[in-house]
């Protein structure tokens, strides 16, 4: 591909599991880049065709053919070029499968012209590991000659005590990717699924003076099944902690943990001051997931006594953001919806205003306990707060992630030095 693509621009994709492929075929549909090199690490099938039919078919999400073209007919013309090199023609795009190196800094980018790479493997994850480490690593990218690495996961450090490098940082687009600085950062975390559907819920709150003042939150995921569960019953690994998730995926609704609300931190460092509590509850569906969002707020009241903080409120900030900085990103929605309606849908979150609730209380805070906090007062205080809650849908698969990571990928590529 190097000769035939030089001084073109080549996305570079190691890993072809759920967001690898979906991946392939946002950049199929999204047309930006001149080539696409995939690295596999290991053999597939046993004939060349038995990738095009991997790479060309879909479970959830039914061929590529309906993928790009809808039920118009059209097919997408996939061909061989090279047998022995494993180049094929996607529509006139050439796409190269590599087989033969699973450590990143073996695999040849340089050789074919790669400079952007996304990790979609999920085994590395750490960009604090040198380019050497004898397991892999996300700098062995840019020993073999990306320039840039983006993981379709958020950074888990060997250490959890330890910082993210320098040169590593977390971006969900829409929300803080102008923060990306391409003379400082070289390995980018894409975060996840739900850090990028719960930061789109959350930056409205938080720009609108009068629902920036949390005081507590939390959420929980009603998560589709992914392919790190068990279809059957299984043994866990040894130190494992989390005995729910060797369940089988097929029979139960599984309550697990979600490392959403650490990574939202990075993505809105607001969060920090509040404190955000997060859960998982996995159920046996394909894909498309809903965050039910809890928050409560330090709330005014109107001249008439009336709490500002209503469901008309929160729905009308909604309302604004998707048609203004979040506009295509975030959707509101007034009707009623399923899960299955949001299958493919290409936003990032998508707020379902008509159980959008909020209830205003007051909290009783006694004149004694306000004097010793300084506060000069002789009568008890009744301070108004709201509570609401919200929820989102957001595909977990292509509509929501691969298609935020798809867009952040063309903004690091388009500002590349």
């Amino acid at each position: 591909m190097q000769t035939e693509l030089k001084s073109k621009k080549i996305l570079g994709i190691n890993g072809i599991g759920r967001i690898g492929k979906l991946t392939l075929w946002n950049h199929l549909n999204l047309r930006h880049f001149d080539g696409i090199v995939i690295n596999v690490g290991r053999k597939i099938g046993k004939r060349k065709r038995d990738i095009v039919q991997y790479l060309t078919t879909d479970s959830t999400y039914g061929s590529l053919d309906r993928f790009l073209y809808g039920h118009t007919g059209k097919t997408c013309e996939v061909k061989i070029v090279e047998e022995e090199e494993n180049l094929f023609s996607f529509d006139g795009i050439p796409v190269k499968v590599l087989t033969n190196e699973r450590n990143p800094r073996d695999i040849p980018w340089s050789r074919e012209g790669v400079r952007l790479v996304i990790d979609c493997t999920g085994v590395f994850l750490d960009p604090s590991l040198p380019a050497d480490f004898g397991k892999g690593s996300l700098r062995g990218h840019l020993e073999a000659g990306a320039e840039k690495v983006i993981v379709s996961a958020p950074f888990k450090m060997k250490e959890s005590s330890q910082k993210t490098p320098e040169d590593s940082a977390m971006f969900v687009y829409g929300v803080n990717h102008s923060g990306y600085d391409p003379m400082k950062h070289h390995i980018i975390s894409a975060a996840s699924c739900t850090t990028t559907a719960l930061a789109h819920m959350i930056k409205p709150l938080l720009e609108a003076e009068e629902t920036s003042k949390i005081v507590t939150a939390s959420m929980s995921t009603v998560h589709a099944a992914t392919n790190n569960q068990s279809i059957l019953d299984a043994p866990p690994n040894s130190g494992s902690g989390d005995l729910r998730r060797n369940r089988s995926v097929m029979n139960n609704i599984i309550l697990t943990s979600t490392g959403a609300a650490i990574a939202l931190e990075e993505i809105l460092p607001e969060i920090k001051e509040i404190g955000f509590m997060a859960d998982s509850i996995r159920v046996p569906i394909s894909t498309v997931s809903l965050i039910s969002l809890n928050l409560t707020f330090r709330t005014i009241l109107s001249e008439t006594g009336e709490p500002v903080i209503t469901r008309d409120f929160i729905n009308d900030i909604y309302k604004k953001a998707a048609k203004g900085s979040q506009k295509d990103l975030l959707l509101f929605r007034e009707d009623q919806n399923v899960s299955s309606d949001m299958m493919g849908c290409p936003a990032a979150v998508v707020i379902e205003g008509h159980e959008s609730h909020t209830r205003t209380g007051f909290l009783p805070l006694n004149a004694e306990i306000l004097r010793q906090y300084g506060i000069d007062t002789a009568r008890d205080i009744d301070f108004p707060v709201t509570h609401a809650k919200i929820f989102g849908w957001y595909d977990n698969e292509f509509g929501c992630y691969v298609n935020c990571l798809g867009k952040l990928t063309k903004y690091l590529d388009k500002n590349m030095i």
